[in-house]
């Protein structure tokens, strides 16, 4: 849950709320009352490992791929068509 935090006090603590954000913590900054942004932490870790990527899909459904296929078919345009053709 984010912690409501004024424009003016974002203004008066900017490098305490920042260690806090760094650590983890997340704001919603408010201007008269109403909300106007957040802050919250930058995801530090962009890449996914292998040993990681296992273990989420670990529990992921199975996927019936002639289903898929059917739906993929069903839902696409299939023909080609020539962009410059009028």
């Amino acid at each position: 849950m984010a912690t409501e935090l004024t424009q003016r006090d974002l203004r008066a603590r900017s490098a305490q709320i920042m260690d806090a954000v760094e650590h983890g913590e997340e704001f919603i900054v408010t201007r008269n009352g109403t909300p106007v942004g957040e802050l919250i932490p930058l995801r530090r870790h962009r890449t996914v490992t292998r040993e990681h990527f296992a273990a989420v899909s670990a529990n992921a459904p199975v996927i019936d791929a002639a289903l898929f296929r059917a739906d993929a078919d069903r839902a696409g345009d299939r023909s080609l068509q020539d962009p410059y053709v009028r």
